[in-house]
């Protein structure tokens, strides 16, 4: 009997361990999905619009469709490392060299998108993307990314040999995807992301801010005393929103108030000087005793650096952005402008968008490309008389376009996603 008993102590001992054992799998599937996964319906700005030709749940199906089609293209995997992931941006065959496959910029949009999705996967996701991100430091400062990746002859992805130094605006992605992920799956696992996040918040201070004038440079590339580069900045790199999510950070780094406030007085000279008319920014910002004016023509990438062109594109998303959140109103008159400026301009049709202009409205790239219709999506979102626009823009947006490549439609989920009132910040 006592070994019966036994017998039977150990099989309820045994089958306890085995049954907390298979439990482990299911608990840390709940526990992956984030605190705030989408969809979130973030109450914006009062005053501000979104589509209201489809409802809320058609709104969130079609981002959770993209994205998953999104995903499908883009999220890849290194052959040889197969806890890491990388956006690859190259499908089109556009990049030089040939066999790059991602830059820092396509790799801060994935962290933050799988922030903000937060499904039962995308933790997976982003931690592999954040691994990524950290065997591809900047040459000088690890804790930057690397601007460009490609595959070496062996298929092993390396950093751009010769040029492994960052770029500012995909490593401000990568920390706010960071604060994003904190707040999502909270910082006590395996990846620390707050600290993380304040890591590269301390070097982004300290090798992209050009920090006796506040102004936001355009890598750690950059040095301050540059009488060219050092004065110059990138319009889409003034990212208003996350430099207020820094501030609140706590990053132990003072500066990230003046840097907003530099941004904003930046953005107001451009529009006040240069496009009054229509509230269109330059790609590039360069300084010249001591005013603000758009960059000539070769500047750095080609000859529509003074224009409105693909980088400046993604300014009406992002500027608005911080109105929508936190309702501050000092770019409101320019995005208002702007969003007069393009309905006229187009005759309220979405299909006559342009792929360029110049800041007084001449087009300069013929093309209707997503890259350029999806951000006037979001700027439309600050006032109730473009309504009727905005379901127009909502509608091009979503439409398949088979020239839209990496770029387009990675801008295009995001606008979607702050669109449908699901973006927030952290």
């Amino acid at each position: 009997m006592k070994k019966r008993s036994l017998l039977i102590a150990l099989g309820v001992i045994v089958f306890g361990i085995i049954a907390s054992i298979a439990l482990v799998p299911q608990t840390k599937q709940k526990e992956i999905a984030g605190k705030r996964a989408f969809p979130q319906h973030t109450v914006y700005q009062a005053g501000t619009i979104k589509p209201d030709n489809v409802s809320q749940e058609e709104l969130d199906a079609a981002v959770a469709n993209f994205y998953k089609a999104w995903k499908n293209e883009y999220l890849k995997q290194p052959a040889d490392e197969n806890d890491q992931y990388y956006i690859f941006y190259n499908d089109k065959g556009y990049a030089e060299p040939k066999n790059a496959v991602t830059v820092s910029e396509a790799h801060g949009y994935g962290m933050m998108i799988t922030a903000i999705m937060a499904g039962s996967q995308d933790k997976q996701y982003f931690d592999g993307l954040y691994r990524f991100y950290k065997a591809h430091g900047s040459d000088n400062d690890p804790s930057l990314m690397a601007w460009q990746q490609v595959k070496d002859k062996s298929g092993k992805i390396i950093n751009t040999l010769g040029d492994a130094d960052s770029a500012t605006d995909g490593d401000m992605d990568i920390a706010y995807s960071l604060l994003l992920a904190d707040r999502q799956w909270g910082s006590e696992g395996e990846i620390d992301y707050l600290a993380s996040a304040k890591d590269i918040l301390a070097a982004i201070m300290s090798n992209e801010i050009n920090r006796s004038q506040s102004l936001v440079k355009l890598g750690d590339w950059v040095e301050d005393k540059d009488e060219v580069y050092g004065q110059s900045t990138r319009s889409s790199d003034l990212l208003l929103n996350h430099f207020k999510s820094f501030e609140a950070a706590a990053t132990g780094t003072d500066g990230w108030k003046e840097v907003t406030d530099k941004a904003y007085a930046v953005i107001h000279s451009i529009y006040e000087e240069k496009s009054g008319n229509t509230g269109l920014m330059p790609d590039f910002i360069v300084q010249s005793r001591g005013e603000y004016q758009p960059a000539q023509a070769d500047f750095l990438e080609g000859e529509n650096d003074g224009n409105y062109s693909w980088n400046s594109s993604r300014t009406p998303w992002r500027y608005t952005l911080d109105y929508l959140l936190t309702g501050d109103e000092r770019a409101l008159p320019q995005l208002k402008k702007m969003n007069d400026w393009i309905k006229a301009e187009t005759d309220g049709n979405p299909e006559n968008i342009q792929s360029g202009y110049t800041l007084s409205g001449k087009a300069v790239e013929e093309g209707n490309s997503t890259t350029f219709v999806a951000p006037f999506m979001v700027s439309a979102m600050v006032d109730s008389s473009n309504q009727q626009w905005i379901n127009q823009l909502w509608d091009r947006t979503i439409q398949k376009q088979d020239d839209d490549d990496y770029f387009a439609n990675t801008i295009k989920l995001q606008t979607m996603i702050v669109a449908s009132g699901n973006w927030w910040a952290p």
